[in-house]
């Protein structure tokens, strides 16, 4: 009987068809790893950058935060000061109307010893943290410009203005049609048809000034002259002349006649006499153009804060004999720099009725 073979090839075959993928994968394997160790480095390396990435971003933010923060922090530290210096500038000017209003008490009361005189005499006090500082003089310490003569406007105009006895005289002129109540003009005066034919917008009141400031819109007024008398005007007095006892040096050099080195002396004397509680000289150059004190008085009371916030109270006041109405105020303002020095600036400054000087 014939045997049967098996297939043997066949198997073999087979096995060498199983074997053929492995030998195919062993021979292409470090090709597969190159590339699975490229794909590891590039996702590795993708992350890196992200995490680069991210980190730079973490830093920026963490500056604008910071920068948000420290904005904040300024801007609420300078709403802070801000409040508290407008607290401090509030409790300053209440400190400094006190003071006006205690002046305007201690001036009226009888004259006893240790009574305020409108003499120019320095006050000072401290009232918790504020430290007051306060002058008075009366107003007839200034030349009025409504009520003065002629002669001693067109003075004022060449001694502190400095400027021509022509110019001055037209000024003189201008000053008298403006206050005047007609619309008659003087030689050297201006009415309504000259302020028109200057261009200007406005004209003469026909009455009497009402501020010192109306002064410079005076026709032909200039202003740099006008900066110069300011300070020695006013509208309140209502006296023809000036107190010799009170009046700045600048006012005393504005009489007629007053020469530098008698105006010197006088006021040295005059600083004496105060300071000894003494009656002031006569000053001679004053004769015909002076004036005894008025009831209206100019006060400057200055309040200050250790910080260093000042602030100064300057009012015209007038008592009155209305009960319901006792005082007048003409002017309350808020000072600023110095003004002419007052007569009794020299006097050592006088205790007040508490035993505070």
């Amino acid at each position: 009987m014939p045997r049967l073979r098996l297939q043997p090839p066949a198997m073999r075959v087979g096995m060498s068809a199983s074997r053929t993928p492995s030998f195919v994968a062993s021979h292409d394997a470090p090709s597969a790893m190159a590339a699975r160790s490229r794909t590891t480095l590039q996702r590795g390396s993708s992350r890196e950058r992200q995490r680069g990435i991210a980190l730079i971003l973490v830093l920026w933010i963490t500056v604008l935060l910071t920068a948000i923060g420290a904005s904040f922090a300024f801007g609420m530290r300078h709403e802070a000061l801000s409040a508290r210096n407008a607290v401090d500038v509030a409790m300053a000017r209440a400190a400094a109307d006190g003071a006006v209003e205690r002046t305007v008490y201690e001036l009226s009361r009888p004259r006893v010893a240790d009574a305020w005189i409108a003499d120019g005499s320095t006050h000072t006090w401290t009232d918790g943290a504020v430290a007051l500082s306060v002058t008075a003089v009366d107003e007839a310490s200034r030349i009025d410009v409504n009520t003065a003569p002629d002669a001693l406007l067109t003075s004022a105009l060449i001694q502190l203005g400095g400027t021509d006895a022509t110019t001055a005289a037209r000024l003189v002129d201008a000053i008298d049609d403006w206050k005047d109540a007609d619309d008659l003009k003087r030689p050297n005066g201006a009415e309504a048809p000259d302020y028109q034919a200057a261009g200007l917008k406005y004209t003469p009141s026909n009455a009497p000034f009402e501020t010192v400031g109306e002064v410079s819109r005076v026709l032909g007024m200039p202003q740099a002259l006008f900066a110069r008398i300011a300070p020695t005007l006013t509208v309140y007095s209502r006296a023809r002349g000036v107190n010799p006892a009170t009046a700045a040096r600048d006012v005393l050099l504005a009489l007629p006649n007053a020469a530098p080195d008698a105006v010197d002396a006088f006021i040295a004397a005059r600083a004496d006499a105060l300071a000894q509680k003494l009656p002031v000289p006569p000053f001679p150059p004053a004769a015909g153009m002076s004036s005894g004190a008025v009831s209206t008085w100019r006060i400057r009371a200055t309040a200050s804060i250790a910080n260093g916030v000042t602030f100064v109270r300057e009012a015209v006041v007038r008592p009155s004999a209305d009960m319901r109405r006792p005082l007048i105020v003409l002017a309350w303002l808020q000072g600023t720099g110095a003004l002419p020095a007052p007569a009794a600036s020299a006097a050592a400054s006088t205790p007040d009725s508490n035993g505070r000087s």
